[in-house]
């Protein structure tokens, strides 16, 4: 039966469904990423995005008008948008219901309208759009809207199409970015785009989803949807292998071994090129995915994991998890409450300052140089605008410096300072905590805000930034074979140095980052290193640089050993 209008119950109940296919889904999309860090996370971020809005989705009941609708999928994407990728997704939300608040239903043409304009505002809100990414996989979409006006009335048809472009052109991401590509996988954001896109069309085609929204307990504004049982857990057994093919795969061939795979599973990510294909494929029957692979060549690196043992495991973990983070919430009111009554006795300042940090060493240093109100997040959890906002509202001050200190949380930064109607907000384009720290350093008190702004966005470029961590999972990037468990000495931009010795690779990361030009090596160890282990290293890059002044500072930041800087 043909669907020629779509009113706002239905469309309400289509974005909880989409929301709730990408919250099931993005430990998946979190492992797409392409560096193998162990605090990948665009599930995650475009998640707590759209559960921001599925909240307030929820909140209206069930016979919502199109207007109301349009308004809680808008306000609350926006200040719940965490990550670069929950930004963009959270602009293509905004300017997805600008197309459609004005009508009481939609159909084939207002639902084309709404996505040129969902896909205008996205691209706007990135400076420098990088084709290969979310952007790109949305514009598909639209395009192929574009295509349909005139061929049918039939939203069900319509949608499917749409939603079928959008996904072979998500294909066609590593061969627009060729990191994706030597990584074996598609970009994380366009799939968690198609992972919603997907949830949605399942509740207009009837399938019956769980709506239910419940908050999470922790008064952050965060929300999720009720917990998936194992019985939910359609296809048990997460496949991946590799196909070292015969001859090079047509495009009909590919795109019909994807049908078959789709026909026996999901999370389906197919990444080939001429001699060799990645597979990815959640399925009950992983005997049938490899069966058919093996007509198109010999078959390596397969790996097999019972999905519904790993989620009692996950399960206990998220239950410990929830229990630390409440701790931590609680804590973190305790301290903003007591913050703002100190801030609230003082009279107003003429300049003040906001900086996200992560670990009690770095908070210190923050505070030292004259931070107002640090945001607690980085690397393992960026801040949502609605965070930004509430930082915004506490410091009593006429110009406040937001320091992102990371590049995933600036297009958050911003959006907090285009929301904020009563102060002028300077967004420093901090993309590490030495770039943040430097920054502050470079503040003049008898300057304006605007000459700061300038002086202090300079001064960045005078930073090199190297982060040591380990590997998640094996994998290939910029011909560097990572092995999980590595350490690896990650660059502003790259991967530096790999290997098994946490020391060497260590000397390594930081032999690329100095010139003739360095006169400061600043090092920040983290949580889980001694402070005589931080010394001694500190000791040993005196001696290999003398032309160097090193400083050693307790950073205490989880995930990452060392947090290192060259000026």
């Amino acid at each position: 039966m043909a669907v020629t209008t779509i009113d706002a119950p239905m469309l309400a109940k289509m974005f909880l469904a989409g929301a709730k296919n990408l919250e099931s889904k993005k430990e998946w999309i979190n492992e797409l990423n392409v560096f193998p860090v162990p605090d990948g996370d665009t599930g995650t971020n475009m998640t707590m995005t759209i559960m921001s809005a599925a909240a307030e989705v929820s909140s209206l009941g069930e016979s919502p008008d199109m207007a109301s609708l349009a308004k809680a999928i808008s306000s609350g994407s926006l200040r719940g948008a965490r990550g670069n990728s929950g930004v963009i997704l959270s602009q293509l939300f905004r300017g997805f219901t600008k197309g459609i608040s004005k009508y009481d239903v939609i159909d084939t043409v207002i639902l084309c309208d709404a996505l040129q304009k969902a896909v205008e505002t996205a691209y706007k809100a990135v400076m420098k759009p990088k084709e290969g990414t979310i952007l790109t996989v949305a514009k598909g979409g639209a395009d192929k809207a574009l295509e349909l006006i005139g061929e049918t009335d039939d939203l069900t048809v319509f949608i499917d199409e749409v939603i079928q472009h959008a996904d072979y052109i998500l294909s066609q991401t590593p061969e627009m970015l060729p990191v994706l590509k030597q990584a074996g996988v598609v970009d994380s954001g366009g799939q968690g785009l198609i992972t919603v896109l997907k949830g949605a069309y399942d509740a207009l085609m009837g399938k019956e989803v769980d709506y239910t929204i419940e908050a999470s307990g922790t008064g952050s504004g965060v929300v999720k949807i009720s917990q998936q049982t194992e019985q939910d857990i359609k296809f048990g057994y997460c496949t991946e292998f590799i196909i070292v093919l015969q001859k090079p795969l047509e495009e009909k061939e590919e795109m019909d071994f994807k049908a078959y795979l789709e026909s026996i599973g999901d999370s389906i990510v197919v990444v080939a090129d001429d001699e060799i294909t990645k597979v990815h494929v959640h399925t009950n029957d992983p005997g049938l995915a490899i069966q058919r692979a093996l007509e198109y060549g010999s078959l390596s690196k397969i790996k097999i994991d019972n999905m519904r043992e790993e989620h009692q495991e996950k399960l206990i973990k998220d239950a410990e998890k929830a229990a630390e983070e409440q701790k931590k919430a609680d804590e973190k009111k305790r301290s903003e409450k007591d913050a703002l009554a100190e801030a609230q006795k003082a009279p107003k300042k003429a300049m003040g300052f906001i900086s996200v940090s992560i670990g009690e060493g770095i908070n210190e240093i923050f505070k030292g140089l004259g931070v107002d109100y640090i945001i607690a997040g980085g690397q393992t959890m960026n801040p949502s605008t609605e965070d930004m906002l509430n930082a915004i509202e506490e410091v009593n001050a006429d110009n406040i410096f937001i320091l992102p200190n990371n590049k995933n949380i600036i297009l958050a930064a911003n959006q907090a300072a285009s929301l904020n109607e009563d102060k002028n907000i300077f967004v420093i384009p901090t993309k590490t905590v030495p770039q943040g720290i430097t920054a502050l350093i470079n503040f003049m008190p008898d300057s304006s805000a605007e000459e700061n702004a300038a002086r202090m966005t300079e001064e960045l470029a005078n930073v090199k930034t190297g982060q040591v961590t380990y590997a998640v999972r094996d994998t290939l990037i910029e011909d560097k074979a990572i092995k999980q468990g590595d350490y690896m000495g990650m660059g502003d931009s790259s991967i530096l140095s790999v290997g098994k010795d946490m020391d060497a690779v260590i000397k390594e990361m930081i032999s690329q980052l100095v010139d003739e030009d360095s006169a400061i090596i600043s090092i920040y160890y983290g949580e889980e290193i001694e402070e005589s282990a931080a010394e001694k290293l500190g000791s040993e890059l005196e001696e290999a640089y003398p032309d160097c002044e090193v400083e050693v500072h307790f950073g205490g930041q989880p995930i990452y050993y060392y947090v290192m800087s060259v000026e």
